[in-house]
């Protein structure tokens, strides 16, 4: 079922297919970071080619770099704000049925690198690196030189910004990092220019597009153009969906009243630093963060647990239950290997008694491991943020970001300090 949007001044329902839509700047995507987002004419660009919004939704900006839709007038639930045609919509599943055998050797390296979950990702990269080196000549063109130059993802950060992080952040954000190197390794397999393929600022740059850009659905990756213009929200306004022809809706989740962003989710909201490391930005209405207990990573993993079970909550200090379940263990196993198997047993088991029972008599212990953990990654923290102050800002850009993820840490560990300190 497809839904009838009110088509706006300009709107044509010519299908992408027949790009002839010729770039008004001539020649190559100009990357440097001092060039300005040219995201009015991407947007006259979409809507001549079949891309509609509902009367109201407008793009707006605070900064002249980060763009983001929202509606001027109120938008009842369940009615599309958003139409892109499937001709436009660029997904891996499409990538693949283009670009064929040339992609075959480059998705071999990356499952025998052990990346076999982000082929529908490379494949994504691949179409943007493909239309990059087209030029003005890419249908996409437009859309392409519409994107930001600069990114603060994980895959864009040094390792001279992973010694200013606490140790998961530093982890997801490196891990982006090496899956853009073996991005890069296995792009070597693919007929582009050598002008591309040995400009990392170019590779760098389709990464973040693709990772940045695309949404996972059903296990392919897509790009909607115009969609991708949706931030991420907390409480989110609007959901995307594709029908069954691979066209994109973006439908409110409830009344929407004028005056609103629209966004949608990009993950889970109860924890920044995923979103950090991945996006480059931080979500400070999140309500906590893990609790940085890398060092309990194995006891974490054998009660099957994640790190987003294990959170110390920012407005209250609160502690999540699991946190005390991973940090006894922890305790036990260094002390007395039959009482650290009891406990196990408890939890596994799902014995709410018996692990009430454990908690209670060794309280202590955990207490005190936990303030020990507590005060010592404040101390850390207050080194860490003092190491990114002593930055300059020219060769590392991404230093505001860092200390403001670092002040977010901050500000809920000493709450969780002080709920403990009183326990």
């Amino acid at each position: 079922m497809k839904f009838h949007l009110l088509i706006l001044a300009g709107f044509s329902a010519e299908s992408a297919t027949a790009f002839s839509f010729r770039a008004v700047p001539a020649g190559a995507i100009n990357l440097s970071s001092s060039v300005e987002r040219d995201v009015y004419t991407m947007a006259d660009w979409a809507a001549s080619y079949g891309v509609q919004q509902a009367e109201g939704v407008q793009l707006n900006s605070y900064d002249g770099k980060d763009y983001f839709p929202a509606t001027q007038t109120d938008i009842p639930a369940g009615s599309p704000v958003m139409y892109v045609p499937s001709d436009l919509v660029i997904s891996s599943s499409k990538s693949a049925m283009e670009f064929g055998q040339n992609l075959a050797a480059c998705e071999d390296q990356l499952i025998q690198a052990g990346l076999g979950d982000k082929v529908p990702l490379f494949r994504v990269f691949f179409k943007v690196l493909a239309e990059y080196e087209k030029a003005d000549e890419s249908p996409f063109f437009l859309w392409l030189n519409s994107l930001p130059r600069i990114y603060n993802t994980g895959a864009s950060m040094t390792y001279a910004c992973f010694d200013c992080l606490p140790p998961y952040a530093a982890y997801l954000a490196l891990s982006e990092r090496q899956n853009f190197v073996n991005f890069q390794k296995a792009v070597r397999n693919a007929p582009f220019s050598e002008e591309v393929l040995k400009n990392v600022t170019v590779l760098k740059w389709a990464y973040n597009v693709a990772l940045t850009r695309s949404i996972d659905y059903n296990g392919e990756r897509m790009i909607a153009p115009m969609t991708d213009m949706f931030n991420h929200g907390t409480e989110t306004e609007v959901e995307i969906s594709y029908d069954e022809n691979g066209d994109c809706y973006a439908i409110a989740q409830y009344d929407i009243p004028a005056g609103s962003p629209l966004r949608i989710s990009y993950g889970d909201p109860t924890d920044p630093t995923p979103l950090f490391a991945r996006y480059g930005f931080l979500d400070e209405s999140s309500a906590g963060t893990f609790c940085k207990l890398m060092h309990m990573r194995k006891e974490m993993e054998a009660l099957g647990y994640t790190f987003g079970n294990l959170l110390f909550y920012r407005e209250t200090g609160g502690i999540s239950p699991e946190v005390f379940d991973v940090v006894l263990y922890y305790c036990l196993l260094r002390n007395d290997e039959g009482l650290a198997n009891g406990f196990y047993q408890a939890v596994m088991s799902g014995d709410e008694s018996a692990k009430s029972q454990y908690q209670d008599q060794y309280w202590q212990y955990t207490k005190e491991e936990l303030q020990k953990h507590v005060d010592g990654t404040l101390r850390d923290l207050d080194r860490w943020s003092e190491k990114a102050n002593s930055y300059d800002l020219n060769t590392h850009p991404r230093v505001p970001l860092i200390l403001q993820h670092n002040a977010f840490v901050k500000e809920t560990f000493l709450n969780v300090k002080a709920n403990l300190d009183v326990m």
